[in-house]
Order: C-alpha cells, then structure tokens, then sequence
C-alpha cells in the first residue's frame, strides 16, 4: 500500500493527511508509491518550478484550496509539477464545454464502480497530460467523496501556478461584459497602485453577473474592491433601516 503520508496539508487546519489509493494498473503501483513517497520526504526539493521544498507560493482558502495545495506539493516534489498544471488545465476545459459536469460529480448516490468509472473518462479528458500524481489525486478524491470539489480546485491549483511564475490573478466583475481598452485601463491603474507588489505582472479576467446590477467589483489576491451597485444599494438600506 502506497504511504498515508502521500498528501499533506489536505487537512482543515493542516494537520490531517490524505489517503492515497494505491494505482489500478499493473505496473503502476512502484512509479506511484516512488511518486508519492518522493512527495512525503521532508528532505525533497521541488523541481520544475517547485518552491522552497514543494510549498505552495501562496495560501489558498477552503477545503478545494487545501486539496489543490496537497496537489501542488506533491507534484513538485515529484518533478512533475509542469506536467500536472497541463493535466489540470485539460481537465478545467472539460469543465468548460460541459456544464452538467460538475453536478455529475457531486451525486452523492455514486457507488465505488461509478467513481472508478468516472476517474477513468477524466483521465481520457487529459489524453497525453495525464499523470500518475493526478490520476492517484483524483482516485483520492473519489475515494473521499470530493469529486464535487475538483472544478474549484483545478481553479485554485491554477492560482498556485499562477503566483509561482509572479502572476496575480485579478478578476473584474460586471453585470455586462467589459471591452479590452475598459479591462486595459484597469490593468493599467492597479499596476500603478500599491495594491500589486513590485515585480509581480498581472492576470486579468473579467467575469460576468449580473446580480451586481451595475458598477464593477475587483478581485486581487485576497483583496477585493467592491464598487458594485447592488453593494450601495444594501449600504442605503441598511442606513435606512438603522435610522428607523
């Protein structure tokens, strides 16, 4: 059986470990239990632009954020850390171009055959970027009944990537759609502003909802800038309504 110690830090507060399901297939269970062993070793060093002894650049919050530094950690200190971002980014895609995806994985009623079946199609989603560390992590999920986490964690893991190469993920929100030289005026403003350390280069997304009614409200990081309509609205009613 491959080590408990596979996958650290997936616990609430970092203290739990995450239980590696041993590979399926013959032949696999050696590379993965080297794999992850490599992964539990203290004395490991990240390769492939793995950090100081395979953390995480940044902290990630909640339990997709503990799951995707788990991820993070032990494919960096298996070397394979570019190889799993491919895997992950395949696999964010496939839940782009199906949106039902996400419902399917966290059915509460799927039985241990549904979930073998489910890990075997989304390792044929990832083709040739598929991985011993990400099929075993997926196995790991299924096996703790998290599969309904992994689209918010190939989000959170694509954070991690993103600060290990100093990019910082900014996410504009409107109720319509921005126009590039709106979203280039922002990029340009916040670059200029102590909101974004030195040295660090900006990655701008622009999402769309309309709850918001109107106005914007940017994300950076940890931080966020709330100049939405819907949010002055609720600040009036409150005041109205402590004024009573």
């Amino acid at each position: 059986m491959l080590s408990r110690k596979a996958l650290t830090g997936c616990g609430r507060r970092g203290a739990a470990v995450v239980v590696v399901k041993a590979a399926q297939r013959a032949g696999m269970a050696t590379r993965a239990r080297r794999t992850f062993a490599a992964a539990a070793s203290p004395s490991a060093s990240g390769s492939e632009g793995g950090g100081d002894e395979g953390r995480p650049p940044i902290s990630v919050f909640g339990l997709d954020g503990t799951y995707a530094s788990a991820l993070y950690t032990a494919a960096s200190k298996s070397s394979t850390l570019d190889s799993t971002a491919r895997a992950m980014t395949s696999l964010s895609n496939t839940f782009s171009k199906d949106a039902k995806l996400s419902q399917v994985l966290a059915t509460p009623t799927l039985s241990p055959k549904d979930k073998e079946a489910v890990v075997a199609e989304l390792a044929k989603t990832m083709g040739g970027s598929t991985t011993p560390t990400v099929k075993n992590f997926l196995e790991t999920l299924a096996d703790n009944n998290r599969l309904g986490l992994l689209q918010a964690v190939c989000g959170k893991f694509a954070d991690l990537m993103a600060a290990s190469k100093g990019e910082v993920q900014m996410t504009v929100t409107s109720a319509q759609p921005l126009d590039n030289k709106t979203l280039s005026r922002l990029e340009t403003a916040i670059t200029k502003s102590p909101y974004l350390a030195q040295g660090k280069r900006l990655k701008v997304h622009n999402q769309v909802n309309s709850d918001i009614l109107g106005g914007l409200v940017v994300e950076i990081g940890d931080r966020t800038i709330d100049l939405s309509v819907s949010s002055r609205v609720a600040k009036m009613n409150k005041l109205l309504t402590d004024n009573l």
